[in-house]
C-alpha cells in the first residue's frame, strides 16, 4: 500500500497543510497513521474520504457538519456558500482590517483556497461591485487584504520544493482576480512571480527558458488561443492558465 506525507497529500489535493490538520485535530475528519519517525502517513483510502470532504465543502456545508454526514454515508446535495458571504460582508462593515483579515485567515484554516476564490471571495467581489460608494470602498478594502494574503501564501510557497513559474494577466482589467489565481497556484506546488500590471501582449521571448502562465480572465479568446499555439511551436514555454484548467 502507498503511503502519502501531508506534503504529497497538500499537493495533489490542492489544500494547506494547516487546513488538514485542522480537519484531523478539530473535527476528527482524518485518522492518518504515524510513521515510526512520528509523521502523518495517508494512504488511499485518506485521499477518497479528503475528496468526499471536499465536495461535501463545495457545497456550502461547514466543516463541523461533515463528519456527522460522511458518518451518515449520505451523498452531498448542491449548496449555499450565502452564509459565509453573509459573515465576511458583516466584518466589511466594521471597517476593520485586522478583524478582515482575521476572518479570512480562519476561513482558510477550514477550506480550501480554492473553493473560497470560487465559492465566497470571487462572488462577494462581483455583488460589491455592483453597487457605488460604500459597497465599492468595502470592496477595495476587500482587495487589499486578499492580496496582502495571496502574497503571504506565494512567499511561503517560496521556500518549498516546487514548479517555477511567471504568471501574467492577458489583456484584463482585474488585477486582484490575478493574484487570486496565483494564490490559488500556491497552493498546487507552484512557485510563482506575479506580474503586477497586465500586459496588452506577453512576450516570451523577453523570457527564454523560463516557464510562462498566462491568465485571460474566466475564458481566453480563440485570438489568444491562437497566438498561444504560434509561441508553442516557436518552443516557448508558455501556456494558458484558469480555473477551469488550474493543474
Amino acid at each position: 500500500m502507498a503511503f502519502y506525507s501531508i506534503g504529497d497529500v497538500a499537493e495533489r489535493c490542492g489544500i494547506n497543510p494547516v487546513t488538514l490538520r485542522a480537519w484531523q485535530r478539530r473535527y476528527g475528519l482524518l485518522k492518518p497513521q504515524r510513521s515510526e519517525g512520528g509523521h502523518r502517513q495517508f494512504d488511499d483510502d485518506d485521499l477518497l474520504r479528503i475528496a468526499e470532504i471536499q465536495r461535501w465543502i463545495e457545497r456550502g456545508v461547514p466543516v463541523g457538519k461533515v463528519k456527522a454526514l460522511l458518518d451518515q454515508g449520505k451523498a452531498p446535495e448542491p449548496g449555499d456558500w450565502s452564509a459565509l458571504q453573509e459573515e465576511m460582508i458583516g466584518t466589511l462593515r466594521q471597517v476593520s482590517p485586522a478583524k478582515l483579515r482575521a476572518k479570512i485567515a480562519a476561513f482558510c484554516a477550514l477550506h480550501p483556497v480554492d473553493i473560497l476564490i470560487d465559492n465566497v471571495f470571487e462572488p462577494l467581489r462581483n455583488t460589491l461591485s455592483l453597487d457605488r460608494d460604500t459597497a465599492r470602498a468595502m470592496r477595495s478594502l476587500l482587495d487589499g487584504i486578499l492580496i496582502e494574503q495571496a502574497v503571504s501564501s506565494l512567499m511561503e510557497a517560496r521556500i518549498k520544493a516546487g514548479r517555477d513559474a511567471l504568471l501574467i494577466g492577458w489583456g484584463i482589467d482585474d488585477r486582484t482576480g490575478l493574484w487570486l489565481e496565483a494564490w490559488r497556484l500556491s497552493q498546487r506546488g507552484w512557485r510563482i512571480d506575479v506580474f503586477a500590471e497586465p500586459l496588452e501582449l506577453p512576450h516570451p521571448e523577453f523570457f527564454p527558458g523560463q516557464q510562462m502562465l498566462v491568465w485571460a480572465g474566466p475564458a481566453i479568446s480563440p485570438e489568444q488561443l491562437q497566438q498561444l499555439e504560434h509561441w508553442q511551436k516557436q518552443g516557448y514555454a508558455i501556456r494558458a492558465y484558469g480555473a477551469a484548467n488550474a493543474a
